[in-house]
């Protein structure tokens, strides 16, 4: 059986600024917004039983052909993780998406969201790639290439 990722979930501090940053800035559209209760304490050692998660993605992209965004926040106090100004964190990294980086940096711009962009220009088949990378508003890595996912498949 094939394997691929399904979705990857990122806890949030300010579900609004995160949605404004992956809806407004990113450009994922909302795909499902739901509280769901369940044992969240005993499954991930969380503050509560009520969870607020909302999908986001591309609703032209079939579910198995892309992965989808999850941002959840707990009722309660969640705990933040710390980020190291020194070098790249363990554990989650980043997450990449195939955009139009300059629009896409265009909006984030607007909203006030994503920082300062880093920019580069990679090698690639036929020429140089600008990309870029932006923060979320928790201090998730966003990185930016040109392109688009219909494309790769």
């Amino acid at each position: 059986m094939p394997v691929a990722v399904h979705h990857s979930v990122i806890i949030v501090d300010d579900l609004d600024m995160s949605l404004s940053f992956y809806r407004d800035g990113i450009g994922l559209e909302v795909l499902q917004d739901r509280t769901v209760e369940g044992d969240w304490p005993a499954l991930f050692g969380a503050p509560s039983r009520t969870l607020r998660a909302v999908f986001l993605g591309d609703p032209q992209i079939p579910d198995d052909h892309a992965g989808v965004l999850e941002l959840n926040i707990f009722e309660g106090k969640v705990q933040t993780r710390s980020r190291s100004a020194t070098g790249p964190p363990t554990g989650l990294f980043l997450l990449s998406f195939f955009v139009d980086v300059e629009s896409t940096l265009e909006r984030l711009a607007q909203l006030n969201l994503g920082g300062s962009p880093r920019r580069v220009n990679q090698p690639g088949p036929d020429g140089p790639i600008g990309i870029a990378t932006v923060c979320d508003p928790d201090g998730t890595w966003v990185l930016l290439t040109p392109g688009s996912i219909t494309r790769r498949m």
